[in-house]
């Protein structure tokens, strides 16, 4: 026979909201000093069953992904800003074919066209900043990039904050360990 406290929450410290980091496989070196991110929504389309009383609604066979929007601090040199600015040169190429074929060439010279496609991990922290879950981003790329607005009249230092929006085929909620699903 099941006992009643079997059924209640072990832990019952609550998630904070200041407990993430972000990091990008295409960028190991870049820190992105993210300042808020969000899982995003996930949904499921529905069939509608008729009847002859009133349609019923099922459950459909397709998931929608909403965009992985995430907003992070600009470091001095810029470095994390550029990573994501020229890797959207390279997907658009508004300039040249070069911008895209850079974007795709190894250090050897052969293409690989999963180059302009990264992995990404948000890993979500407990109260000690460890790790209690890692959303694990497939095949990330970058869509939209916010514009870094320069002003001589500000009076206190104001750092910048940048946001980033990615689409991606799916992601997946895993353990700590990064290998088993919750």
């Amino acid at each position: 026979m099941a006992n009643a406290f079997d059924k209640q929450i072990g832990n019952r410290n609550l998630l904070s909201p200041i407990g993430f980091k972000f990091s990008l496989a295409k960028a190991p070196k870049v820190d992105f000093f993210s300042n808020s991110a969000r899982i995003p929504e996930i949904s499921l389309g529905t069939s509608n069953q008729p009847s002859y009383l009133k349609d019923i609604d099922v459950p459909g066979d397709k998931l929608s992904y909403g965009d992985f929007s995430l907003s992070f601090l600009v470091d001095e040199n810029l470095e994390n800003y550029m990573i994501i600015h020229n890797w959207l040169r390279g997907l658009g190429s508004p300039e040249s074919l070069k911008e895209f074929d850079d974007l795709l060439k190894e250090n050897d010279g052969i293409e690989e066209y999963q180059k302009q496609f990264s992995d990404g991990s948000l890993h979500i922290l407990n109260s000690n900043f460890r790790d209690v879950a890692i959303v694990k981003f497939k095949d990330l790329f970058p869509i939209y990039l916010t514009s870094l607005e320069f002003q001589a009249s500000e009076t206190d230092t104001q750092y910048f904050t940048a946001e980033v929006t990615f689409k991606y085929t799916i992601y997946d909620v895993l353990s700590s360990d990064g290998r088993t699903r919750l």
